[in-house]
């Protein structure tokens, strides 16, 4: 098989989430653990950062790497789902793996798969903690997939963990309420392990403080210790004024990310630094300075808040949940600009909530991503009606960015969103 055939192999004979959704999903380790022995236990063989939380963990997992790559480590980074490439998921400062190895590691272990019989995103697991393993990486940074305590990734044995927030997504397989979904990413705290929090959340807090408790595990509240004062967007840029609490000295911090909910996940990110530098990681305040100006280029980090186009000013994000959409929007209305909005949605989210905080008076053009779980733009449009949202049903994703660029001025903004798959399926060039 070639690249592309493998590609397509794994989605057709394994089940994957991004396709199937719910009829994907296997909780529990015992499969991944099994697979994991027929390749020697590979997420032994490095250590690790383990990333959980509903949203801002794919931006944190990423400024971890970015840093500890300018600190001079060889830093691996699982994340999930990708934007255009399947390879985008598994990456070792910053270059994606190879499409060979890929190619490779299927062909190989086709006896293995047979046997254990595992989801798409297990075999995705263990081949990225296989190539770190090869790769002798420092550390890796991973990423849960959904939750915690039953995702495939929590079979490592990290040096620290971190929690970057709790809102309302998946409730179908986490539960439908905070502390419920609380207590599934609490699941990644391992006994006598740091475990970072990044935001303050009264109703879950107390989730984490009983599961480090029982644990022995340190819990460090990031928000106690960090605090950022101000947020300023500068060209593709921001610039965040941070506050170390205990010391009382302040930092200008200049970052290329630049949604306003990055001042949240930068103190977790902090945080983690302070752990990993009490057990003796060099990590410099210039390595995190210079680390953080080059998040994007360092990680390959993308689709949210990213800047794609000036005039008019065009951005990707990759909001598609309540807590999500309401900072997104939040800061989409405070350009004081005309907005049009191009969106496309799965169907397995509470759509009419998400929509119903979009802003009335944009454009809107409603797409559908070429995905067996995308929401039709029909009925999007449909259900948008019913919030109060006018707009023009465009099915083809490109089309519709193309629409919105055609009825925009220059000074306009166009917000593109909903689904990351919506995001990956534009072309930009």
């Amino acid at each position: 098989m070639d690249y592309n055939q493998t590609i397509h192999f794994l989605y057709t004979q394994y089940p994957a989430f991004e396709k199937q959704g719910g009829l994907a999903y296997k909780p529990g380790l015992d499969n991944v653990l099994g697979i994991s022995e027929a390749f020697n236990n590979p997420h032994l063989a490095f250590k690790s950062i383990h990333v959980a939380g509903t949203n801002g963990k794919g931006s944190s997992s990423s400024m971890l790497a970015a840093i500890l790559q300018t600190a001079g480590y060889k830093v691996g980074l699982y994340t999930s789902p990708h934007i255009h490439r399947f390879t985008e998921r598994i990456r070792i400062n910053g270059v994606e793996i190879p499409e060979a190895e890929v190619v490779n590691f299927v062909e190989n272990n086709t006896v293995v798969f047979e046997q254990f019989k595992p989801s798409f995103f297990e075999i995705t697991t263990i081949l990225a903690f296989n190539w770190f393993a090869k790769q002798q990486v420092d550390i890796a940074i991973v990423e849960t997939g959904m939750g915690g305590r039953l995702d495939a990734t929590n079979i490592i044995h990290p040096e620290v963990s971190l929690i970057t927030n709790v809102s309302l997504d998946h409730t179908q397989f986490l539960g439908n309420t905070l502390t419920a979904i609380a207590s599934e990413k609490a699941g990644i705290i391992k006994q006598n392990t740091p475990v970072v929090v990044s935001e303050y959340q009264q109703d879950i807090i107390e989730v984490f403080e009983n599961t480090s408790l029982s644990l022995n595990a340190p819990l460090i509240k990031a928000y106690e210790y960090y605090e950022c004062s101000d947020l300023l967007n500068v060209g593709r840029a921001s610039v965040l004024e941070i506050k170390n609490i205990p010391t009382q000295k302040s930092m200008d911090v200049k970052t290329d990310l630049q949604g306003i909910y990055q001042s949240r996940n930068i103190l977790g990110v902090l945080s983690v630094l302070d752990v990993l530098k009490n057990s003796g990681w060099n990590i410099s305040e210039t390595a995190i300075l210079e680390g953080l100006k080059q998040v994007q280029k360092q990680s390959g980090f993308k689709g949210r808040w990213q800047v794609v186009s000036d005039k008019p000013l065009v951005i990707l994000d990759a909001a598609h949940n309540e807590a999500g959409m309401i900072l997104s929007m939040d800061q989409l209305n405070s350009l004081n600009k005309k907005i049009h909005i191009v969106i496309g949605m799965v169907k397995d989210k509470d759509v009419s909530h998400i929509i119903s905080l979009l802003p009335v008076s944009a454009s809107y053009y409603f797409c559908q991503a070429n995905n067996p779980r995308a929401l039709s733009a029909t009925e999007l449009q449909q259900l948008a009606q019913q919030q109060g949202l006018s707009g023009i049903t465009i099915p083809n994703v490109n089309e519709a960015l193309l629409a919105a660029k055609n009825a925009s001025h220059a000074d306009d903004v166009i917000w593109v969103g909903g689904s990351l798959y919506v995001l990956g399926e534009l072309s930009l060039n």
